[in-house]
């Protein structure tokens, strides 16, 4: 029992150290960030590795307690910054993922859109014939059951960075996970995100 206890507990050590070091450097991989507080704490990594989980409710936590009106003024632009580029897309579907969804959003963090077109390249000309700047990139995410590597748009808008991930037309109905077998990822219609900026 008591083993059990001292695992519990320095979990939430390193969840609590790894939500700090996304708060306040800005790190937005919660995998660098707990292996990163796991090793400036001492602790085996294979061993006492939160969940995701864990870390989101560290996470709220730390912000409910050290920036309470900073972080929700920060997330409800963040959102609303989101919202705009929804409304701008609208032609291919978009739905919002990650941090600035969940509510758990570091300072930096990206504004995750997912889009679904039937030819991934109708979402690049319509970057380029708006005159917007994008890096290219790939991703790998699990749509239903099947592995895909899928194009990614990285856009830079005041200082605020903003990814699109282009799936297909047919999978706006299919679950999307980040590795087999892991949680479906959340995601949200823009009239969702427009709700949570008037809470």
């Amino acid at each position: 029992m008591a083993r059990h206890r001292i695992r519990d507990d320095v979990r939430s050590a390193i969840a609590a150290h790894a939500a700090r070091l996304i708060v306040q450097d800005g790190i937005e991989d919660r995998g660098l960030a707990k292996r990163k507080a796991a090793r400036q704490l001492g602790y085996d990594q294979s061993r006492h590795m939160p969940d995701n989980d864990e870390l989101d409710l560290a996470l709220r936590e730390y912000q409910s307690i050290y920036q309470p009106e900073a972080y929700a003024e920060q997330l409800r632009q963040l959102r609303a910054l989101a919202a705009e580029w929804m409304l701008a897309l609208d032609a291919f579907h978009p739905y919002l993922t990650g941090s600035i969804l969940s509510g758990n959003a570091g300072p930096n963090a990206a504004v995750q859109i997912q889009l679904f077109a039937e030819n991934p390249k109708s979402v690049e000309m319509y970057l380029l014939n708006q005159g917007l700047s994008f890096e290219q990139g790939q991703v790998r995410l699990v749509v239903a059951a099947e592995v895909r590597t899928l194009p990614t748009y990285t856009l830079d808008d005041d200082g605020a960075t903003v990814v699109l991930t282009v799936l297909g037309d047919r999978d706006v109905r299919s679950p999307v996970r980040a590795t087999p077998g892991g949680k479906i990822i959340e995601r949200a219609k823009r009239q969702v995100v427009e709700a949570l900026l008037v809470e």
